[in-house]
Parts: structure tokens; sequence; C-alpha cells
């Protein structure tokens, strides 16, 4: 379940899959990933982008291997204590992982409440307090149910309440919906765009990060320059991947995954 969180992120189901398969075939356990080096989770982590997420996931795993005997804690202040693990990470695996009574409020879950209660056709850019406390209230208050509320709130925000062309003929609480019954009200702010890649350091990065995962050794600073033609953008993008801890560099113009 931690897996899955960490990888879900941003990225759409049909890319996880694969990567998630292989990862937990490698590394059925927290600790089985903590034993090796941060580099292998990011060369692992492939092309599924943002792979601060691997380091974050391959310390989350020390963590748990050194505080918790290699179990995934159930406690939910334990989960946000471990490094990378964020408010919504910690709702999660708290309640889909182990039945518990958390407010999970991911991007899909948070549109439903502002269309359904709120009346509102999209969520603020980032989550509010407000939306903290009105996701808590409608918690059903038994815990198993409150958790199958978490899951299926999500999957109708996924499946049937989206961004865009939302099908409400298939929507069971159409009925109730404000933003429906108020006429669908365009909103002041549509959703955001998605961000663009080409020509980007987001590219130029990982267009290096595949030069190194595709290295078992030191790769030298000449096999990287090969990479994108632009010295100025590859040089910013190349200090981001070290800055970050995606990029250990070494005496002799060498560069590697980090190994520690």
């Amino acid at each position: 379940m931690m897996v899955s969180e960490f990888m879900l992120q941003q990225t759409p189901v049909n890319r996880v899959l694969p990567v998630y398969e292989q990862w937990l075939a490698r590394w059925p356990r927290p600790a089985d990933l903590a034993a090796e080096a941060p580099g292998e989770a990011v060369r692992a982590w492939g092309r599924l982008g943002y792979p601060r997420r691997a380091l974050r996931l391959h310390g989350a795993s020390v963590a748990i291997t050194e505080r918790h005997g290699g179990d995934v804690p159930a406690d939910h202040a334990q989960l946000l204590a471990l490094p990378g693990i964020g408010e919504y990470t910690a709702a999660a695996v708290a309640s889909f992982a182990y039945g518990q009574r958390h407010a999970v409020l991911d991007t899909n879950v948070r549109r439903v409440f502002a269309r359904a209660v709120t009346g509102t056709q999209y969520p603020p850019n980032a989550t509010t307090a407000a939306e903290r406390r009105l996701a808590r209230t409608l918690l059903p208050e038994d815990a198993p149910t409150a958790a199958r509320w978490a899951a299926a709130s999500m999957e109708l925000g996924a499946l049937v309440c989206t961004a865009k062309n939302e099908t409400c003929r298939h929507c069971p609480i159409a009925a109730q919906c404000a933003w429906r019954l108020a006429g669908k009200p365009a909103h002041e702010g549509p959703p955001r765009r998605g961000q663009t890649y080409a020509g980007t350091d987001r590219q130029v990065r990982g267009r290096l990060l595949a030069v190194l995962r595709e290295a078992h050794h030191p790769v030298p600073q000449s096999a990287l320059d090969r990479v994108w033609h632009e010295p100025v953008q590859r040089a910013r993008a190349l200090d981001g991947l070290v800055a970050d801890g995606l990029v250990e560099p070494l005496q002799g113009g060498l560069y590697r995954l980090p190994q520690t």
C-alpha cells in the first residue's frame, strides 16, 4: 500500500502498474529495499517521473526497518513521522491498509466534496483548513465504514466526477449534488493545465538520469554532455540532480546514482 501511494502521486495507474509489480517482486518488504543503496531505488523507478519520490520511499523503508522492525506502522502519528510521508499518504495508508478512520484528501476527493457539498466546480489549488474540516465532518463514525467511504469517494472522483466531462447520470449522489442543483456554474478559476515538458529542465534531468540508470558504473561527464545540446541548461539540470541527492559526483568528473 505504501509503495503504491508513493508511485501514484501525480502519475496514472497504467504507468505505475508495471513498475509497481517489478518493485514488489524485487523488494517485497521495506527491509529488502532498505538493504540496497538509494541509487537502486532511483534506477528501478525508471520513467515514472518525479524521481525524488524513489529516494523518499527508500528513506521511509530505512526508517521502518530501524524503528518498527520492518513492518509499516499502523499508527497515524508514526506514519507521519517517517521521512517522505505527508498528511495524505499517512491517512491513505492508515485507512486503506489498516481500516482506520481518517480523512483522505486527494485531488479527486477534494473535487467531489467541492461539487457535492460546497457547490463549486473545482477545489482550491492547495488543500485548505476548511476542506480538512469538511472532510472530517463527512466521515462516518465507524472506522471500517469510514475506510470504505474514503475509498469510494476517491473512486467516484476518479471515474465519475472527473475534472472534465463528468458523467452525472452515473453518479449515485447526483440528486444531492449542490453544484449540479445550482446548474453547474462555471468556476472562476479553471483547472490548471498540465505543465509543458519538452525543452524544460525536467526533460533534461530525465535524460541525464536515464544515462545513469542504464550504467552500473560511474559515468564520465562526456557521456552526460551528449544527451543535451545546450550546455548552460544541461549544467543547471545536473547541478539540480546533485542538489536533490539523485546523482552523486565523484572525483575525476565522474557521476553515479547515490550509494549512501
